[in-house]
């Protein structure tokens, strides 16, 4: 990759990373279904005016839609919905930590569905590896050795286990002949129509108290900075670096948002997170295969 491309790597991170301690100061003030249509409906009007000045017209087939309303149910709705259900009762650290198991399920989801991308022996390695790592995560909770929830980790790992089913499912769009700001912009559009009755029924919003000026700018920043503009950057790497060297993302946001939290929230996670996370990185490097062709590389030249 260049260097640009390095560059807007760790800046995606930091977005998605971030993503996470936006969420956790809006759920001071609002409900998680909420936050939800609160950053699909921002994050869509952001991209509609980005599509509007680069004059891209929308698309009119039937098929088409129903493909991409199937992939903001399992990329949106379900993850999203279930991602901040979970940080209500656990760390922002934590759920990044979960969020990065994604690629996990989705070497296991690819292989049990598809034909053409099967399990190789890494990605096998790397899955093994990485659920171990889900393994040192969820034990204590399991046990009740640690003060945290069971169900919401498992509201994080669903989520996970939702996004790999859209990666199968999203195999789909590239058929479409549509762009990725049209993309991104029909999944937020469709979630905003599915979350509206949700949340009027369950939330009922215009009942809530008005939220304070911290839990504001995090919706702002969670819907402008980590929806529309990392839906932007995502799809200019997925074009100039691949989706191979997108995966190194997943290695970052756990980073960024322990660094984040810890800075302005002050949280702190237990040593087993890290000794889970260390062992879901070791799991995903495994399934990216670069480090270790690296090592053999070493040892024969």
């Amino acid at each position: 990759m260049s260097l640009r491309d390095w560059s807007l790597l760790i800046f995606l991170s930091i977005l998605w990373g971030g993503s996470f301690f936006f969420v956790r100061v809006a759920l001071d003030d609002l409900p998680p279904l909420t936050l939800v249509l609160s950053r699909v409906l921002i994050g869509a009007a952001v991209l509609a005016v980005v599509i509007r000045i680069a004059g891209e017209s929308l698309p009119r087939r039937p098929m088409v839609w129903f493909t991409l309303a199937v992939m903001a149910l399992l990329n949106n709705v379900i993850p999203f919905s279930l991602i901040f259900w979970g940080q209500t009762a656990i760390p922002a650290g934590l759920a990044a930590i979960l969020n990065a198991t994604t690629p996990l399920f989705t070497v296991v989801v690819m292989h049990l569905f598809t034909t053409d991308d099967r399990a190789s022996p890494n990605k096998a390695a790397g899955v093994a590896l990485g659920f171990l790592g889900v393994v040192v995560l969820v034990g204590p909770a399991a046990l009740g050795r640690l003060d945290t929830p069971l169900w919401a980790i498992a509201a994080c790992l669903a989520a996970t286990l939702s996004y790999a089913f859209s990666g199968l499912w999203g195999r789909r769009i590239k058929a479409l002949g549509i762009s990725p700001t049209i993309t991104a912009w029909a999944q937020l559009s469709v979630t905003t129509v599915v979350m509206t009755p949700i949340v009027s029924l369950v939330d009922r919003p215009w009942t809530l108290a008005m939220p304070g000026m911290p839990a504001i700018l995090a919706v702002l920043a969670l819907a402008i900075l980590s929806t529309a503009l990392a839906y932007i950057i995502f799809f200019r790497l997925l074009a100039t670096a691949g989706p191979s060297n997108l995966l190194l993302v997943t290695f970052l946001i756990p980073v960024s948002t322990i660094l984040l939290t810890s800075l302005f929230l002050g949280e702190r996670l237990a040593p087993t997170h890290f000794a889970g996370m260390a062992l879901i990185g070791l799991g995903l490097a495994a399934i990216d295969g670069r480090l270790w062709q690296r090592m053999v590389g070493a040892r024969t030249g």
